[in-house]
């Protein structure tokens, strides 16, 4: 039963992974990929990280695993504002001819 539970949360997982990536190189402008890869990375990386606590089944990795989870939680929407940001700061410039 175990094995079942540790394989649904690596295949949903890579699921969420792979449409993040499809979601970067298939999507039209910056605002939008970073969008397709905050949401989906992150989901799919915790389920990963899931997966993997379930397996090893020691405190001192479900604890880890914990702080990653929340470490991404925090800092992604963070870098994806900063990249958004920069992104429209850039569109708004004149340009440069050096």
């Amino acid at each position: 039963m175990t094995e079942i539970i540790i394989s649904i949360f690596l295949l949903l997982g890579g699921f969420f992974a792979l449409i993040a990536g499809i979601g970067v190189l298939r999507l039209p402008d910056v605002l939008t990929r970073m969008h397709a890869s905050t949401k989906a990375g992150i989901l799919g990386s915790s389920l990963i990280l899931i997966g993997c606590a379930v397996f090893l089944q020691e405190v001192e990795i479900t604890a880890r695993v914990v702080a990653i989870i929340l470490f991404l939680m925090l800092t992604s929407p963070i870098g994806a504002h900063m990249i958004g940001r920069a992104s429209v700061r850039e569109a708004k410039a004149p340009p440069t001819n050096i």
